[in-house]
C-alpha cells in the first residue's frame, strides 16, 4: 500500500484528496491539545479573544506527552480518545480554521458534519505504539497553558509521523466502512 507523504500546514486540496483508509506520513508542525486546552481555547473564542496559537490550516494531536527522558525530545506520545474533544471541535474548525486532527476512536456526527463543510481530515494514530510515534518528534516546545502540565499545548516538529485517514473531508468513515466489509450477508 502506498504511503502518502504530506506536510503541514495542510493545503486544502491535499486534505480533500485524502480518503479514509489512506496511510499517510506527516512532516512539519503539529500541535498537541487535550480536553483542558480545548475548553480554554473555546472559552477564548466565545469571549472574542485570539487563541494563544494560530491554528489556521494546522493539525492538532490529541495527546498529553510524558516528560522526556535524558537525551530524548519527548516522552511517550500516544493518542487520547478523540470523542472527548467532540464538544469543542466544530467551533475549533469553524472559528479557528483547524484543518486536521490526530487521535483515536470515532467522532460524533456534529464533528463529521463540520469536517465535510470545511474540508477537514481526521487521522488515527497507531494506538499502543506511543514510544514508536515519539521517535517521529524532532522538536517539542510548550507554547500555551503551561500550567496544564501534560495537557499544555505543545508545538511539535514531526518527521514521517505515521497515521491512517480515519475520516476524510467527504465523510468517508473508516470506523463504519471497515467493519461493514466483514458483516455477514453484505
Amino acid at each position: 500500500m502506498d504511503i502518502k507523504r504530506i506536510t503541514t500546514p495542510l493545503d486544502p486540496e491535499v486534505a480533500r484528496s485524502l480518503r479514509c483508509g489512506d496511510m499517510v506520513s506527516i512532516s512539519g508542525v503539529i500541535f498537541t491539545g487535550r480536553d483542558a486546552a480545548h475548553a480554554r481555547m473555546t472559552a477564548a473564542l466565545d469571549a472574542g479573544e485570539e487563541l494563544p496559537v494560530d491554528l489556521q490550516g494546522q493539525v492538532i494531536y490529541y495527546a498529553g506527552p510524558t516528560p522526556a527522558k535524558p537525551g530524548h525530545v519527548i516522552g511517550s506520545c500516544g493518542p487520547t480518545t478523540s470523542g472527548r474533544m467532540d464538544a469543542f471541535t466544530p467551533q475549533m474548525i469553524e472559528q479557528a480554521g483547524l484543518a486536521g486532527m490526530i487521535g483515536k476512536g470515532p467522532r460524533s456526527q456534529g464533528v463529521i458534519d463540520a469536517m465535510v463543510e470545511h474540508g477537514v481530515v481526521y487521522f488515527a494514530a497507531v494506538g499502543g505504539a506511543a514510544a514508536l510515534i515519539a521517535s517521529s518528534v524532532k522538536e517539542c516546545d510548550v507554547v500555551a497553558y503551561d500550567d496544564l502540565g501534560p495537557e499544555a499545548i505543545r508545538r511539535l516538529v514531526v518527521e514521517d509521523y505515521p497515521c491512517i485517514v480515519a475520516i476524510d473531508a467527504h465523510g468517508g468513515n473508516l470506523y463504519e466502512e471497515g467493519p461493514a466489509r466483514y458483516r455477514v450477508g453484505q
